[in-house]
């Protein structure tokens, strides 16, 4: 049976170790979700903390500009 391995960013890339997609990935978005489940509020600093992070190691880099939809905009409540 093939152990479970969290979906957790590279840095400085911000790539998953994992899969290779960009962090957060599928699994890590879910994974996420279910973490915080009852505190959308501390998930969303969370990430906006990352996204900070985030956008120091990747400064000059295409896509730079869309750090917010991929950090953060897609776990606000809907």
């Amino acid at each position: 049976m093939p152990r479970y391995r969290p979906h957790v960013a590279a840095r400085p890339s911000w790539r998953c170790r994992v899969c290779g997609a960009a962090w957060p990935c599928s699994p890590a978005r879910l994974a996420l979700l279910g973490e915080y489940r009852e505190d959308r509020i501390g998930l969303l600093i969370y990430l906006a903390a990352l996204l900070y992070e985030a956008a120091g190691d990747l400064a000059g880099q295409a896509g730079h500009d869309r750090l917010s939809d991929r950090f953060v905009t897609w776990a606000r409540a809907r």
